[in-house]
């Protein structure tokens, strides 16, 4: 599954960048890169029918695992926090899945003419998820592992440092404490900001 998922991002970059220069589309029009760009770019290339089932289903293979995996730690929280069953918890969190995407599902049809602050449905949640969402778990993640109130840091190492791979240092502290916590919420302002140019 990783291995599909990367191998999509690469070539989904491979394709959509050459081809919105090739197009003169914007390169940071948002999700329409996909569902509007490279259906028209298949159909003008030998073979742009397979080309681009290919493409889909490798996409389609890579969104499924990504939503699996955020969808198990979603059910992981819920488990702790309320103790329900994996039974009854994948049933409730599924039902609130299915409602909370129907933003997205209708946001290229029955929803196409909403605009919000200049976005349609899908640039919208686009800039929320990826401008507001990530930048501000990433900020209180660091913040909650690093600060004395939260985690703390030698409980943090601790944790990262299990298992085989590359291990936190104690010399990391100072940037993980100070410096990272800046340029992430420099990232978010930025984002923030960008959506009204």
């Amino acid at each position: 599954m990783i291995v599909l998922d990367t191998f999509a991002a690469i070539v989904s970059g491979l394709i959509i960048f050459p081809a919105c220069f090739t197009y003169g589309v914007s390169p940071n029009s948002g999700p329409s890169l996909i569902f509007e760009t490279l259906p028209n770019i298949f159909n003008n290339m030998p073979l742009g029918r397979l080309w681009g089932m290919l493409f889909f289903v490798f996409m389609s293979f890579a969104a499924l695992s990504t939503v699996l995996g955020v969808f198990e730690n979603i059910l992981s929280c819920c488990r702790d926090i309320t103790g329900w069953s994996r039974r009854k918890a994948c049933l409730i969190n599924g039902i609130a899945l299915s409602l909370l995407s129907m933003p997205c599902v209708l946001g290229f049809n029955c929803w196409s003419r909403v605009k919000l602050a200049g976005l349609d449905i899908m640039g919208m949640e686009d800039f929320l998820v990826s401008n507001c969402l990530l930048p501000l778990g990433a900020l209180i993640f660091v913040l909650f592992a690093t600060l004395r109130n939260g985690w703390g840091w030698k409980n943090f190492m601790t944790e990262a440092n299990t298992g085989r791979g590359w291990k936190v240092q104690n010399w990391m502290r100072w940037y993980i404490t100070y410096i990272l916590p800046l340029i992430i919420f420099s990232l978010l302002v930025m984002g923030i900001i960008s959506v009204f140019k």
